[in-house]
């Protein structure tokens, strides 16, 4: 597929070295997931800060280590990981097709620079910080991780007088925002497929995922026969577009289905969701006091928020946190809110969807219908070729005798709704009812 060339490894020291795999200009780190990486100086400068150190006090998958309890992993890894995936990708990119794309070092560093950086403004928690947390306490928030991210760059490199091409920065804060819904617009004379190396927002098949399912699987003791490398290998650029060979759809289809089977059975198992309900809570009742939503647009005070304000409302004395205090004490003791029921949402209803209240499900306690129907294979799940992605709406109660009540109304709920209703889970009252007669 074309004339091969070589890589040019005589850089100045400002770009560190061309190929990473190179120790004499890097400093070495063992991964557990890619073995041997080299972090360049100018990188390096990055990770030395307080600011990208704080990435070892958030954890990858959040409160997922009280189900999984080798899910220990943090952002701090994962973002080592990315930064050393990215520059695999361009640089084989450069190795095969380098003259023919115009690759230069200023876009190998450009590319590796954006994997190190892209989750640093990221909040505590996983992604709960942004999408449950924030909402309850800022009216019309659209705040997100990506758009903090690039403030925190800015903020990094003026802080820290780290000496870096101003150019080069506004590329990697570009290809920070590739996926996002803060997406600037591009020029012609860009070369768009090194946006998507790490967040692909044309196909979803970008350097994070790369890092993240298999990082993931390794945590939480779960099988992973999705092998990337096998897409580093294989990847060519048409058209300005990073495109993959037909036989190797099956590998695209396994990361795909990979990661759908992680958010089924990790990121989204019952007790997993009900301690960050939990979580979540606790954070609300403690936000007026401790001020934590604050400092969401001001990355000189954000750096300092991370995981570790569970401990900061669990020991504090103060009577205003008492009522996340007791939250945060009943997750230790594993009184957890209680799973009622879950559904997947229809398929023809996913880009209408309206966000369920209890209200709706309380209104819907009285409803009944002796007509029958029929569960269609869709309701079953969607994770059939056409689709990877399922929505699911779970129900908890904070209170354990209002369980069966509540599943029962999110069941009426459903059929009120949809004109089905399906019961996945039994609820605790069932599963005695069953065994009884048994």
């Amino acid at each position: 597929m074309g004339a091969y060339c070589n890589v040019d490894v005589s850089l100045p020291p400002f770009y560190g070295v061309a190929s990473s795999q190179d120790p004499r200009f890097c400093k070495h780190v063992h991964d557990n997931v890619h073995g041997n990486i080299y972090i360049d100086p100018l990188s390096l400068n990055f990770i030395d800060t307080e600011q990208f150190q704080r990435l070892r006090e958030l954890k990858q998958l959040g409160f997922t280590n009280m189900v999984y309890p080798g899910a220990m992993h943090s952002r701090f890894e994962h973002s080592l990981g990315v930064y050393w995936l990215a520059g695999q990708c361009v640089e084989k990119l450069n190795t095969y097709q380098g003259l023919e794309l115009g690759i230069d070092r200023f876009d190998i560093q450009t590319v590796k620079l954006a994997g190190l950086l892209h989750d640093v403004g990221h909040g505590p928690f996983s992604h709960l910080f942004e999408r449950q947390f924030l909402p309850q306490v800022i009216s019309g928030c659209d705040w997100s991780h990506e758009q903090m991210s690039v403030d925190m760059v800015d903020y990094m490199v003026d802080e820290h007088r780290i000496d870096v091409d101003s150019q080069m920065i506004k590329r990697v804060k570009d290809m920070i925002l590739a996926s996002s819904d803060f997406a600037p617009p591009r020029s012609s004379s860009e070369k768009s497929f090194l946006y998507d190396i790490v967040a692909n927002g044309r196909n979803g098949i970008d350097v994070d995922k790369f890092d993240y399912i298999p990082r993931d699987c390794r945590a939480c003791g779960l099988g992973c026969n999705f092998e990337f490398q096998r897409l580093l290998e294989s990847m060519w650029v048409l058209d300005d577009e990073i495109c993959f060979r037909a036989k190797d759809y099956l590998t695209i289809h396994k990361m795909f289905a990979t990661r759908a089977d992680l958010y089924r059975t990790v990121y989204t198992h019952p007790k997993v969701k009900a301690m960050e309900l939990m979580i979540v809570d606790a954070l609300v009742h403690a936000n007026s006091y401790l001020e934590i939503s604050s400092s969401i647009h001001d990355p000189s005070q954000y750096w300092k928020l991370d995981d570790t304000i569970v401990k900061t409302i669990e020991t504090s004395p103060s009577q205003e946190l008492k009522e996340a205090r007791e939250l945060i004490l009943r997750i230790r003791r594993r009184n957890l809110y209680q799973f009622c029921n879950e559904y997947p949402v229809p398929k023809d209803m996913l880009d209408n969807f309206k966000k369920v209240t209890a209200q709706d499900i309380v209104c819907s306690q009285d409803y009944e219908s002796n007509e029958k129907f029929t569960i269609p294979d869709d309701r079953v799940s969607h994770l059939l070729p056409t689709s990877y992605q399922d929505m699911i709406v779970k129900v908890y109660s904070k209170k354990p005798e209002l369980v069966q009540a509540i599943s029962e109304a999110f069941e009426n709920f459903q059929l009120k709704t949809y004109g089905i209703k399906t019961q996945v889970h039994s609820t605790p009252q069932k599963k005695r009812r069953y065994n009884s007669t048994v």
